[in-house]
């Protein structure tokens, strides 16, 4: 058996993370699999990727061009919304490697034209790291749920028109993705929700299977030794918050995180915020507290910062199942988000974390404070949230689903799971 996953990185970005996590697991099981992906960082083995400079120059070209269509629209949401219209070459590329399943994650940055899966010809399963499978183009669909329908009047794009770009792009999905043998495995129950609502995925074979960790990579380290990593204070209480695009992503949530921290900060004087972050570069403004900037963490020392921090907060306004929270949870910090998306699924409100009500930052702020100001029932949440993880998050825990379903998928006499759209 030969499973073939698809996703556009390797290593950038949390569905790139996931995505190789779930390589590697796998193939611990002895399951043939490779990864192919279109941007190559690392130096995974069995990572497929042509890195021809012409190669690498024409995929970013394709990035540029495919969000023309994007940019004339009021909003021009470049990061949350991918068209997928240019061609590609993955028909060959997947032919040579012989797959038996195909296994697709994050698909967006020109690694896939819509059209390309209707000719696969394969069983498929699709991990959804976010919601672009079953909308008409936007990876965060925020409060809008005309998914649930057609699309159109697209608020991500600022759109006014009925026939807009996500109606087209919704209408292309819908006419070549008939009929595909097709199973969708989502890593949170509000996914699932999202999945089972939506026009195009409602009748579509659905699992639940959460993301999983290294368990032992991940793990609580001395918090005094891990400060001095970072050349961080020893008597601060240290407030985290860090993404992929921290700052210039407003699902992130960065401006309402400037608030809760504000009001912390009134309180007390003994805290500091602490943020990290892939892409930006920014100048942190006033925030109420001392602060500090750390760039981009190596992977090797992420167990070190979140081991670092007293709290990470996550002031998203629209996650699936995020790894830093499932990460700092091993590492034995606590996490402090709102409530929404898969983050009920992470945190139990007020036995392993808190759950602020969306959007208040009022109750942000509360819950940082409730995190840190009972040392003793601090110490029973870094003892429950480590717990937490070791018993549903674990990577050989999910590795094994995963090779069940390719398994069943494989199995002879196998019923094809037929997607049809009315």
């Amino acid at each position: 058996m030969k499973i073939l996953m698809l996703n556009t990185f390797d290593e950038v970005g949390g569905a790139a993370r996931a995505a190789l996590r779930l390589f590697k697991g796998v193939r611990k099981h002895n399951i043939d699999a490779g990864l192919l992906v279109q941007f190559k960082t690392g130096n995974e083995q069995h990572v497929i990727c042509n890195r021809n400079p012409l190669r690498k120059l024409v995929r970013r070209l394709k990035i540029f061009l495919g969000l023309l269509p994007v940019r004339r629209y009021p909003n021009k949401p470049e990061n949350n919304f991918s068209p997928s219209l240019l061609p590609d070459r993955k028909l060959a590329e997947i032919a040579a490697e012989q797959p038996d399943i195909i296994h697709l994650h994050w698909l967006g940055a020109g690694f896939l034209r819509i059209e390309t899966l209707g000719k696969l010809n394969k069983p498929l399963i699709w991990t959804l790291h976010d919601s672009w499978a079953f909308t008409g183009g936007c990876h965060v669909p925020f409060d809008c749920t005309r998914y649930r329908q057609n699309c159109g009047v697209c608020p991500v794009l600022g759109s006014s028109r009925e026939n807009d770009l996500s109606r087209r792009v919704w209408q292309r999905k819908r006419k070549a993705w008939q009929n595909l043998d097709l199973t969708v495995v989502v890593p949170s129950r509000w996914m699932a929700d999202c999945v089972r609502s939506s026009s195009l995925f409602r009748d579509v074979r659905l699992e639940v299977i959460p993301y999983g960790l290294d368990t032992e990579k991940f793990q609580p380290l001395e918090k005094k030794q891990s400060r001095d990593i970072f050349n961080l204070p020893r008597d601060k209480n240290i407030i985290l918050f860090g993404a992929v695009q921290a700052f210039s992503d407003p699902n992130k949530g960065f401006h309402l995180l400037q608030s809760a921290l504000q009001i912390v900060g009134k309180d007390s004087a003994d805290n500091l915020a602490l943020f990290f972050s892939a892409i930006d570069r920014v100048e942190l403004p006033d925030l109420g507290m001392e602060a500090v900037f750390l760039g981009r963490i190596p992977d090797d020392q992420l167990a070190a910062l979140y081991s670092a921090a007293d709290v990470l907060v996550v002031p998203s306004k629209s996650e699936n199942l995020p790894l830093t929270v499932m990460e700092a949870m091993a590492c034995g910090t606590p996490c402090v988000a709102f409530r929404q998306g898969g983050l009920p699924d992470l945190v139990d409100h007020e036995i392993s974390g808190y759950l602020a009500q969306p959007y208040d930052t009022e109750d942000l702020a509360r819950g940082i404070t409730w995190v840190l100001e009972d040392k003793d029932r601090y110490t029973e949440l870094a003892q429950l949230v480590r717990q937490k993880v070791e018993k549903e998050f674990t990577m050989n825990k999910e590795a094994e689903r995963y090779v069940a379903l390719y398994q069943e998928i494989m199995a002879p006499g196998r019923r094809r799971n037929i997607l049809v759209m009315s």
